[in-house]
């Protein structure tokens, strides 16, 4: 999902989280606003326990922003490894490999060009994403680390 603008609706990553879990089980973007909207929304039993009322509330605080970042997608104000992690499975449904020796941090994923775009697009800035050659010439996906820009 493309964001339209040159300045993106900015999440947390949190907050992201929480949208793209609750978008995954609704069929459209319409029916997933009226539900925010109306508070009829469901109970998370994932291993997040979403408390998807925060989603009403930032609704409330500004529809109109709110409603962009539904329809046309949002950048994360900060990311971290492991919330890159989160991401990518509630997103794409796929367990990330987390790398957490000290100077090589990273996450690790098998992603398909769409999904390659669709990460890049909501990455918080200072993140680098690099890839590697896929393992067969006709795969359908490419194995990318995504690593600070910086590491302290």
């Amino acid at each position: 999902m493309p964001i339209p603008e040159a300045n993106p609706v900015k999440l947390s990553q949190w907050d992201a989280l929480i949208l793209e879990s609750l978008k995954s089980q609704e069929s459209s973007a319409d029916e997933l606003l009226q539900r925010v909207q109306a508070g009829q929304l469901p109970i998370d039993d994932s291993k997040f326990q979403f408390d998807y009322t925060r989603l009403t509330e930032l609704a409330s605080e500004d529809l109109a922003t709110f409603e962009q970042a539904v329809r046309h997608g949002y950048q994360i104000k900060y990311n971290t490894l492991r919330g890159i992690a989160s991401w990518i499975l509630v997103v794409f449904g796929q367990e990330a490999e987390l790398q957490l020796e000290p100077g090589h941090e990273a996450v690790v994923a098998s992603l398909t060009a769409e999904q390659y775009k669709r990460l890049t697009a909501v990455l918080s800035h200072g993140w680098v994403v690099r890839g590697e050659q896929a393992a067969t010439p006709d795969a359908s996906t490419t194995t990318y680390v995504i690593e600070p820009l910086v590491r302290g």
